[in-house]
């Protein structure tokens, strides 16, 4: 899994999305900033209707600098919650992992990114498309990066995490100009190019790798059709170093990668994958590594990660259950002391499609 997936049985990896509105899922619109009510995708951006009896998480979102102004309650959820055919994914694991999710991500693909987008045909304002968008965390690590007014589409099977996703969502863009949200619930599945039409990105985070091969070589389609590039940051390569080494510390890797390959599920092989995809699509692809690096400031994420870790590959290897045991008490001690240092490689993957509209 990713660093998202490799979590415990339960804690959140990022939603998956939808292609089409007006199918399953809930579409809703929000003015960024404005903490309460849910908005319907029929109306203006800036009327606001309450559309459920459970509306957004009171708060007030993020400024231009990352700043909070407000507090976002992330309320008693528990990991595994099911409602209705939904998981409940912790947003508190999503909240912990967020900070080293920022520092992880290749900041050098910006580049080449901002060179695409200021070139567009037409341009009057970006659009972006965030799947399996969590809570919200590529919005707020993106839009303040990026220049030009913004309106980011947050597609997520879990409609309490769009709730956290539409508050908590930057109110500007680099240069001040303002940012909007609506958020639509759905399968990435169903993700096509009618679907992405107009639009200026399409992003993810800890997505590709818990995608089959279908399922990416539908979003690379999807994006080609569409003429868009796709920025889709820290996908697991397999690899994970700890620090002071352990013997049991490559059995249990393998044994969590194989768990991430389960069924038709790339895991570790899914930035190949994608790269493979895109570039059949005519894209131009680029690849920079984008690792977790966690030492003794981290601890509470360290700890959260090595319970899933371990838990996956006991779950693929129940043989190995007596010495995970062992082993995993003997890492949380020196987590807790101070003593441990972990880095998960992830990569992050820069698609540049072939524009369409004569660019």
């Amino acid at each position: 899994m990713s660093s998202t997936s490799t979590t415990p049985a339960g804690t959140p990896g990022h939603g998956t999305t939808t292609a089409e509105p007006g199918l399953d899922e809930e579409t809703t619109t929000a003015s960024l900033g404005r903490g309460e009510g849910t908005h319907t995708a029929g109306r203006g951006r800036d009327e606001m209707t309450t559309t459920e009896t459970e509306a957004v998480v009171p708060g007030q979102g993020r400024d231009s600098q990352g700043r909070d102004t407000g507090t976002i309650r992330l309320g008693d959820r528990t990991r595994g919650e099911a409602t209705d055919d939904t998981t409940r994914y912790a947003p508190e694991w999503l909240e912990l992992r967020e900070p080293v999710d920022a520092a992880a991500r290749a900041a050098e693909l910006l580049d080449p990114l901002r060179i695409r987008l200021a070139n567009l045909p037409g341009r009057g304002g970006l659009v972006i498309h965030d799947l399996g968008c969590g809570t919200g965390s590529m919005g707020r690590w993106l839009a303040p990066r990026l220049d030009g007014p913004q309106h980011w589409v947050l597609h997520d099977r879990d409609p309490y995490l769009l709730h956290f996703a539409a508050v908590g969502s930057p109110r500007s863009a680099a240069d001040g100009s303002r940012v909007t949200v609506e958020t639509q619930r759905g399968d990435v599945a169903r993700l096509t190019a009618d679907a992405l039409a107009g639009a200026s990105l399409v992003t993810a985070s800890a997505l590709l790798d818990v995608l089959t091969p279908d399922e990416i070589e539908a979003l690379a389609a999807a994006c080609a059709g569409a003429g868009c590039p796709a920025l889709l940051t820290l996908s697991v390569v397999g690899r994970v170093e700890l620090t002071p080494a352990h013997p049991l510390d490559d059995e249990i890797t393998a044994a969590f990668n194989d768990h991430q390959r389960r069924g038709d599920l790339l895991g570790p092989e899914s930035i190949n994958a994608a790269c493979d995809a895109f570039a059949r699509h005519g894209a131009t692809v680029r690849v920079h590594p984008s690792a977790w690096r966690l030492g003794p400031d981290e601890s509470a994420l360290t700890a959260e990660w090595l319970r899933g870790w371990v838990g996956a590959a006991v779950e693929q290897r129940p043989e190995l259950a007596a010495r995970a045991d062992a082993y995993l008490k003997e890492r949380l001690a020196a987590c807790e002391a101070g003593e441990l240092n972990v880095v998960v490689h992830h990569s992050d993957l820069l698609a540049l499609a072939r524009p369409t509209g004569g660019a």
